[in-house]
């Protein structure tokens, strides 16, 4: 069974799990031709292995403890920390304590900027 997604206007609750992330699992919450939001899982010492993305993202930390690895350093994110990568740079993700991040990742494409509205 698919997991339906959010539509336009929907509003998704991503606060802290608390006890229960330890029972949750990872969810994408939005999926559409611009942009994927996703609700990343990971216990602790769960490792994410190196790779990339064509388009840029943000690791947004919403509980736990996460280590980065980017462009050859690696960034602690806290509750309430988030990082920006571009797009095709390799990275990887670390849990140092049960933790769940939000990860949205802007899909390359034909994008309508906000100038071009008229």
């Amino acid at each position: 069974m698919a997991v339906p997604h959010a539509r336009s206007g929907q509003v998704i609750d991503v606060r802290p799990l608390g006890d229960q992330l330890r029972h949750a699992v990872t969810t994408t919450l939005v999926n559409s031709e611009q942009v994927e939001v996703i609700r990343l899982i990971l216990p602790t010492g769960k490792q994410l292995p190196q790779h990339r993305v064509a388009g840029s993202i943000t690791i947004q930390c919403l509980e736990g403890l996460v280590e980065v690895h980017a462009a050859e350093s690696t960034q602690i994110l806290d509750k309430g920390l988030m990082v920006y990568l571009a797009g095709d740079v390799l990275h990887s993700l670390t849990a140092v304590r049960d933790s769940a991040v939000l990860v949205t990742i802007h899909i390359p494409g034909n994008i309508v900027s906000a100038a071009d509205v008229p």
